[in-house]
């Protein structure tokens, strides 16, 4: 899945994708610290994503 995640997000480095250690929160706060979003919306396009995969 961290392919997958790294073709969603590119801006995530290997170190944030084994730290984010399959934690769906965890990986939601770094895409919107990664790409400064609102917290809402990097929830949105994890929800998103997780259907996809």
């Amino acid at each position: 899945m961290t392919g997958q995640a790294r073709q969603q997000w590119g801006k995530l480095t290997d170190d944030d994708l084994e730290q984010i250690g399959g934690h769906r929160e965890e990986l939601v706060g770094r895409v919107q610290e990664r790409y400064g979003i609102e917290r809402e919306e990097a929830d949105r396009q994890v929800s998103e994503w997780e259907k996809k995969v």
